[in-house]
């Protein structure tokens, strides 16, 4: 990863949004995105997946992230990978089809949540899970039934 001022402004930003929030089993949040950042192939699809959750879990809107200064390609990945609750999720999954930034964050993230060794136990809810984002794969590699 080349860490460019853009690069690192989300880091920093990522880090701080984070802060003190847990992933299901109790590790630091912020590996996570961090995580998928590591499989980025450009500074835009870095900088949108350490972002990827600002929206979504913390109290930073798009327009904050705007007015730092992110750029709009970002911005617009952002917009598409930030769910509407009121959108059924297969829906959402084929909006981000259309983005090539929130598509391979979105890709990342789904393998990255389907990693069962991440979890100390597999239960039912998790096993959902796992086959609600193998088909979110389908849709977003092309492979969609």
């Amino acid at each position: 990863m080349i860490y460019t001022a853009m690069t690192k402004k989300a880091m920093k930003l990522a880090y701080e949004a984070h802060q003190g929030q847990t992933d299901k089993n109790g590790m630091p949040y912020i590996f996570h995105p961090a995580h998928l950042a590591e499989q980025m192939t450009d500074e835009n699809t870095t900088v949108c997946a350490l972002l990827h959750d600002v929206v979504e879990d913390t109290p930073y809107t798009l327009a904050d992230l705007q007015a730092m200064g992110f750029p709009s390609e970002v911005i617009d990945a952002l917009t598409l990978l930030t769910h509407d609750k009121s959108v059924p999720y297969m829906d959402y999954v084929r909006k981000i089809k259309t983005n090539r930034i929130a598509s391979a964050v979105k890709l990342a993230d789904l393998r990255h949540n389907s990693d069962l060794s991440r979890l100390d136990t597999v239960d039912d809810d998790a096993l959902k899970r796992i086959k609600k984002y193998k088909q979110a794969m389908s849709i977003l590699t092309g492979e969609e039934a």
